[in-house]
């Protein structure tokens, strides 16, 4: 590979959008067991928006540079890796640094994308299916004939995981924040508008007051109290942010014990290599041959270029998204 530097994006203090900037640098190698991918697209996700601000710093150790999923061509690999190719098309879940020309991505933590999958769905892959398959499968163990309920149904991981549990067969409700955005996933479950109706009335009613299974939730604090009265016994509260506050000020024991209810949650910045391993290969197994048939493709909302960063940081702070916002590089 002749060329020797590229483009990334940096924050250069915490803050808005416009403390994102460009800078030359040189390009990665790929250590022992990562591939070193040339971006033709990534995604914006909010832990981006979050570490942008300050809130969200990488590991230490870890390349500032934000950026969580790639989706591009294998350009070299590292000595140690086997499944992959360069000249392969992928997708993968990034330590950081997506938001650049070049990255590189652990052997582990890479798929390759199906013939019929653009870079542009591709690069709205990783972040929401590591989370989604880790959070609603493997933590809360949804399966088939369960009801789930997705705080934030319009999201990217909201979303995906609408689309996963549908093709499933588990039956969904969403909470959303607009009429427009309840008719936006109205084929992919039964969405809320919890601005002018009470969620956990509109469930109880639906469900005869039986409530669901799992619920996946973003928002924190303010929710806990109508998220445990929703659950069945053996139901699973499932944390991946607390947007809306991060402590709650009463919780009812009695409750989680008379229901035998696990509440629980994860970041997926702190998982550990092994661990995100066995997510993509989860992702393998079951979601993979699903993006094959055309089943749970990402939902694309918008898609800026590379040099337009800063807009594209603009439009997911403003939250009018539904589905993934994706900057094309190539």
């Amino acid at each position: 590979m002749s060329q020797k530097t590229m483009q990334h994006v940096i924050i250069t203090e915490a803050g808005g959008p416009e403390k994102l900037a460009y800078e030359t640098v040189a390009i990665p190698t790929a250590q022992a067991d990562e591939v070193l991918v040339k971006v033709h697209a990534f995604g914006i996700n909010r832990p981006d928006i979050l570490q942008r601000q300050g809130l969200y710093p990488m590991p230490k150790g870890v390349t500032p540079v934000p950026g969580l999923e790639v989706a591009g061509e294998v350009v070299a690999v590292g000595a140690n890796v086997t499944q992959f190719k360069v000249g392969d098309n992928v997708c993968g879940l990034t330590n950081g640094g997506g938001y650049a020309e070049y990255c590189v991505v652990p052997e582990s933590q890479t798929l390759n994308i199906p013939d019929n999958v653009s870079f542009t769905q591709a690069a709205a892959i990783p972040e929401t299916f590591f989370t989604v398959w880790a959070n609603v499968f493997q933590m809360g163990k949804a399966k088939a004939g369960e009801i789930v309920l997705v705080h934030g149904g319009t999201s990217g991981i909201g979303t995906t995981a609408l689309m996963l549990c549908k093709v499933l067969g588990i039956k969904t409700f969403a909470t959303v924040g607009t009429d427009e955005k309840v008719a936006a996933i109205a084929d992919l479950t039964t969405a809320i508008n919890y601005k002018t109706q009470d969620f956990e009335q509109v469930i109880n009613e639906k469900t005869d007051n039986g409530g669901v299974d799992i619920i996946l939730d973003m928002v924190g604090a303010p929710y806990l109290e109508r998220n445990l009265n929703l659950l069945r016994r053996d139901g699973r509260l499932v944390y991946i942010a607390f947007l809306g506050g991060a402590k709650a000020k009463e919780v009812k024991l009695g409750q989680i014990m008379m229901k035998r209810l696990t509440i629980t949650g994860s970041t997926m910045r702190a998982r550990t290599t092994a661990e995100k391993a066995e997510i993509a290969q989860g992702l393998k197994d079951t979601v993979v041959p699903l993006w094959a048939k055309g089943q749970c493709l990402p939902m694309i909302y918008k898609t800026f270029k590379f040099d337009q960063i800063v807009d594209a940081h603009i439009a997911m702070d403003i939250g009018d998204h539904v589905g993934k916002i994706v900057v094309e590089v190539i």
